[in-house]
């Protein structure tokens, strides 16, 4: 009876564990399916690029080291120096932020926070941050114009307004009177189209995927050498078997 009752509670606790991410992203919009993946490269090369362009100025990758970019993305230091640094660190240092966070704080309110474990700390990873990044939406009612549905509030404008353009939100009207999000109305066109602002948004989540566990490009890589041994060794063990077998038969 007692283990019974143990195994329910921990069989109640693990699905609250598992359905915890599926409720948050829930409260804040379903999110869409980023389709990152760690060995596309060059994804993650453009994300880099992406990220130093528009996000370096106010948010930093204090965990993260420029070499240790330059090693995992096939890039030299020159191009990393020359392409990715704009804060004047050594090739060796950690990646600050290059705006003052004191001027973050009276610009947006609070200083912008270090983005190296963001894919880790949200539910949903790299698909939170690339819904995050397409769900701006201009709201005259907030300080800095910009919303965002997938984090309504947020003291963050959007970065890459340029590239995907200005889009208004409609909202309904829910069963209790409260505003229900409806859909997005493109205000001012982009130089991008969508498809091509999918690939951006894409990158930058598979860049900050990378960057909140950089080991797990190792672990992919020898992730197949594994498998390919598993099989051979059980390949192996089933002839040794079969010989072990032969005379029993």
């Amino acid at each position: 009876m007692q283990q019974t009752r143990r195994s329910i509670v921990g069989f109640v606790l693990g699905l609250g564990l598992a359905l915890a991410p599926a409720a948050m992203a829930a409260g804040g919009g379903a999110l869409q399916a980023s389709s990152t993946s760690l060995s596309d490269r060059g994804s993650l090369q453009n994300g880099a690029k992406l990220f130093f362009n528009y996000c370096s100025g106010c948010h930093s990758l204090k965990l993260m080291r420029y070499s240790r970019i330059a090693e995992d993305l096939g890039l030299t230091e020159d191009q990393v120096m020359q392409n990715l640094n704009f804060t004047g660190a050594k090739f060796g240092e950690q990646i600050p932020r290059t705006m003052n966070p004191d001027d973050g704080k009276a610009w947006f309110g609070n200083a912008a926070p270090d983005l190296s474990l963001v894919a880790r700390a949200k539910a949903g990873g790299p698909d939170w941050i690339y819904t995050y990044l397409k769900t701006f939406y201009l709201d005259p009612s907030r300080p800095i114009g910009w919303n965002n549905t997938t984090f309504p509030n947020a003291s963050m404008p959007n970065p890459l307004w340029e590239l995907q353009g200005i889009q208004t939100a409609v909202f309904k009207t829910g069963p209790e009177g409260e505003p229900v999000f409806d859909r997005f109305e493109l205000h001012q066109p982009g130089s991008m189209s969508p498809a091509e602002f999918d690939v951006v948004a894409r990158d930058i989540a598979n860049f900050l995927r990378y960057a909140a566990e950089p080991a797990a490009l190792q672990r992919h890589a020898v992730g197949v050498w594994v498998i390919l041994f598993l099989s051979l060794f059980t390949f192996l063990a089933w002839l040794l078997k079969q010989e072990y077998w032969k005379d029993v038969h």
